[in-house]
């Protein structure tokens, strides 16, 4: 690998289209299990106190045309058969009422009872239907969560000198498709490392990850410096737009962020295609690395012709580096303050790496307005000292063959 403070190299992205999706995820989640929760005590409701109401009302004021209310309001979230029984509690509490009411059960109450139970039965059939579609999605959501773990491998807590902590949330809160990848490889003479954000969600930004992450599987043990993992970056995604145009991943564009950590020196390389520039912690001292000139985004839908440049800094033994996606860097507060993420890591200096992305996911959650509702990645990247390698499990390929 180059030693050299920066590099360049030249290419011209393919063109393609621009895609955004809206992002769900963090505390989202946790109001949509609220909002179920309540909806399944709201039958129940309905029947206390329209009973009640009917019961200390005059005779000339009658509630208890609200129970029909509450089968329909059952099938949104009970089973079909507890949906039929919610409805027979109401028609039996119709039936109650009407006696209280008239001292004998009146012609009329047989018309009520027909009308509450054809409700009754429309929202049992409605709720075997949704229960149908919800078993059809969690089936969906789980290949769709099977398809990204076999793309994005879990990271192994060390490779050569360097210890890795990782904090992942998809935007997607019930499938956990999102389109932050990452991948970290020990290649001869030290670490490299990806992280990136591809345009959008769901199994397009997949897809467009997965051929990201498979370019820099082989381009990481053979590429002579990080600008030539960009280029084949950059190739590999305008082969498949050739390849499959009509796909949506070939119309996605990417934002990534190379680093390449040496055995042999304390020091770090970064290379930034259009990616929020990483943080690096000194002991108490915490700056984020300034780029003199970042690149643009990987396969970006207008043609540009500029160089690569790599930024090294130095990263000795017990410094840390923190590589984050726009998950991180674009939360903001009800008063659309961004999260100052430099004072958070200042605060944390005296905390563990393993604590870090536990507290920074908390951190996040409480401190949007809307919880965690991006993809958010964070990888967090401690130096340790030289006997760190000797302690790490190779990831060098046999001679011959590429591992992807």
């Amino acid at each position: 690998m180059s030693a050299d403070a920066t590099a360049t190299a030249r290419r011209t992205p393919a063109r393609g289209a621009a895609h955004r999706s809206a992002p769900a995820s963090g505390r989202a989640a946790r109001r949509a299990e609220l909002r179920y929760a309540a909806g399944r005590v709201l039958p129940f409701l309905v029947i206390v106190l329209a009973t009640l109401a009917d019961v200390l009302s005059p005779p000339e004021e009658r509630f208890d045309r609200f129970l029909i209310a509450a089968p329909a309001l059952a099938a949104a979230t009970w089973t079909a058969r507890a949906t039929a029984a919610i409805g027979g509690l109401a028609m039996v509490s119709t039936a109650g009422l009407a006696l209280a009411r008239d001292g004998s059960l009146h012609p009329s109450l047989l018309a009520n009872e027909t009308v509450l139970a054809a409700v009754t039965l429309a929202a049992a059939v409605s709720s075997r239907v949704r229960q149908r579609r919800e078993a059809e999605l969690r089936q969906v959501s789980a290949v769709a969560e099977a398809v990204q773990s076999a793309v994005q491998r879990p990271l192994p807590p060390r490779l050569g000198t360097v210890e890795l902590r990782l904090l992942y949330e998809a935007s997607d809160a019930w499938a956990h498709v999102g389109g932050d990848f990452y991948k970290a490889l020990k290649v001869r003479d030290g670490v490299r490392i990806m992280l990136g954000d591809v345009q959008g969600k769901g199994l397009p930004a997949v897809e467009a990850a997965s051929l990201l992450l498979g370019s820099f599987r082989e381009a990481a043990y053979t590429a002579p410096d990080l600008p030539a993992i960009a280029q084949r970056l950059e190739a590999s995604m305008a082969r498949y737009a050739e390849r499959a145009p009509e796909s949506e991943a070939a119309d996605r564009f990417s934002t990534v962020l190379l680093a390449e950590i040496p055995d042999d020196r304390p020091v770090i390389r970064l290379l930034s295609c259009g990616h929020p520039a990483p943080v690096v912690q000194r002991g108490g001292a915490v700056e984020t690395v300034e780029f003199s000139a970042p690149s643009v985004p990987v396969h970006l839908p207008v043609p540009v012709d500029e160089p690569f440049t790599v930024e090294e800094v130095p990263f000795g033994p017990g410094d840390r580096l923190l590589m984050f996606t726009d998950g991180v860097s674009e939360t903001r507060d009800a008063d659309g303050a961004f999260y100052p993420l430099e004072q958070r890591l200042r605060a944390w200096a005296g905390e563990s790496a393993d604590r870090i992305p536990e507290l920074l996911r908390g951190d996040l959650d409480r401190f949007g307005a809307r919880g965690l509702d991006d993809d958010t990645t964070a990888l967090l990247v401690v130096r340790g000292g030289p006997e760190a390698a000797g302690r790490a499990v190779p990831s060098r390929p046999p001679s011959g063959s590429v591992r992807v």
